[in-house]
């Protein structure tokens, strides 16, 4: 243990891949956030605190049984010339749950009549903390393995993987506060975050039968959509300024003596 804390390269393996977690942990906070908000106002920190602890358990099992993942990259069966094996069928499955469960959020939000909310609605009732969990610990499984995986690759001592796991881990549950309000107070961030989601889960569903696409793409994407809604919301906000300054009401205050 000494060893590694004088060594330069594990250091520097250190902080590359807490930082590649950390990016690759974008979705995972997304999604949390996203079934977050349908519980009540009081449940939804607490919620995505201990979503974030199951990802943080789910990589740390993974990495104590890096046997078994890497027994997972190995062929199963064949199907249309594609080698098929457990990650595959993970990330497929994991990829149509997220698509799915993404699709319904975006309907719920923009075509239902009287949308799913934790205030009232056709499913408020259904929102239950335990169910939450398991929905997130179902994608976290997917994420996870993606992570362990990536860190497999990256570094090559369990110590190091295991706090950069952590450390990333802390940085998420850090920020996922801000991020969660943030995006609870803005709808059109909301709609965004869930087209983000579809768009992991089509990457998933890719990767698990055998296109590999850079996940680059998507993240630049998604980030060039996020700063332009950003500058749109930015413009609304002086808009509604400028109209409120100007209405009859601010003109006969302004005229009051």
């Amino acid at each position: 243990m000494m060893e590694l804390l004088s060594d330069p390269q594990a250091w520097i393996s250190l902080i590359t891949l807490a930082a590649l977690e950390i990016v690759l942990g974008i979705d995972n906070i997304v999604f949390i956030t996203i079934l977050a908000a349908r519980l009540p106002k009081e449940q939804q920190h607490r919620a995505r605190q201990l979503g974030l602890a199951v990802a943080l358990v789910s990589r740390l099992a993974l990495l104590a049984s890096i046997s078994w993942v890497v027994k997972l990259q190995a062929t199963l069966f064949t199907a249309l010339g594609h080698a098929v094996t457990g990650k595959d069928l993970i990330l497929l499955g994991g990829g149509l749950f997220l698509i799915a469960k993404a699709s319904f959020e975006i309907y719920d939000k923009v075509e239902a009549e009287e949308p799913t909310t934790h205030t009232g609605g056709m499913g408020a009732a259904a929102a239950t903390m335990g169910r939450v969990l398991v929905q997130i610990m179902i994608l976290d499984l997917v994420f996870s393995l993606d992570s362990v995986i990536t860190a497999v690759g990256m570094a090559e001592h369990l110590e190091v993987m295991a706090a950069a796991v952590i450390l990333a881990v802390i940085v998420m549950m850090a920020f996922a506060g801000p991020v969660g309000d943030f995006v609870e107070r803005h709808p059109s961030i909301k709609i965004l975050a869930l087209s983000f989601l579809v768009m992991i889960g089509v990457l998933l569903v890719a990767e698990g039968t055998g296109a590999h696409l850079s996940k680059g793409y998507v993240y630049f994407g998604m980030a060039f959509a996020l700063s332009i809604e950003l500058l749109n919301m930015r413009y609304r906000k002086k808009r509604a300024q400028l109209a409120t300054a100007r209405s009859p009401m601010s003109k006969q205050g302004s005229e009051a003596p």
